[in-house]
């Protein structure tokens, strides 16, 4: 497998970058969805610090995918699929990176202008604050913060849903390419049974 995509695949660092920040995407969302039932006690802080420096981390990782994206390119639609679904799947890509970008985004925004504390990416450093303590802003960030997440939900089920749909229906590679290549088995060959040693 080559580092940079091909005309046909994506290529390894497209691969990782993709499946790392679906994993951490996954693990954003659950404990975003968790952590308020948590009673406030340290592991309540700890949780909510790790939520948001998972999200920083996302922030950059999707940074660096948008720029490898524009330096690699991208496989080429898999052959004999219509223009409106090439289309669609263009569409339906970008706004996944928009997401991508402007859920961490707000998130930071409402971290900054509730004017908490600066928080420690993973107990590492400070991240700045992006503005400065305006109890609207923080309202309006963390509505646009919960409103990006549950559009990214829709987004990415249609995305999964179109994947499956043609590797089990139309059984092209649009799913495989994206998947690390399986190396072929080495053939051993067969023995003849009535050759004697």
């Amino acid at each position: 497998m080559t580092l940079k995509n091909t005309p046909d695949r994506w290529g390894a660092v497209s691969q990782s970058f993709h499946w790392l920040i679906v994993l951490l995407i996954l693990a954003l969302a659950i404990v975003g969805l968790t952590m308020g039932e948590l009673p406030r006690t340290p592991k309540y802080f700890w949780v909510y610090t790790a939520h948001k420096s998972m999200g920083i981390t996302v922030l950059a990782l999707m940074l660096l995918r948008l720029g490898w994206r524009l330096y690699a390119g991208a496989p080429k639609p898999v052959a004999g699929t219509p223009t409106w679904q090439a289309a669609i799947a263009a569409v339906t890509h970008w706004a996944l990176y928009a997401l991508a970008l402007a859920i961490p985004l707000s998130g930071w925004l409402y971290d900054s202008a509730s004017g908490l504390r600066p928080f420690r990416w993973f107990g590492l450093f400070d991240v700045p604050k992006l503005v400065g303590p305006n109890e609207w802003l923080a309202d309006q960030a963390r509505d646009a913060h919960e409103l990006l997440f549950w559009v990214l939900v829709v987004l990415v089920a249609a995305h999964a849903g179109a994947a499956f749909y043609h590797h089990l229906f139309q059984r092209d590679d649009t799913l495989a390419r994206m998947l690390p290549r399986r190396r072929p088995r080495p053939t051993t060959p067969t023995q003849d049974p009535d050759h004697v040693a």
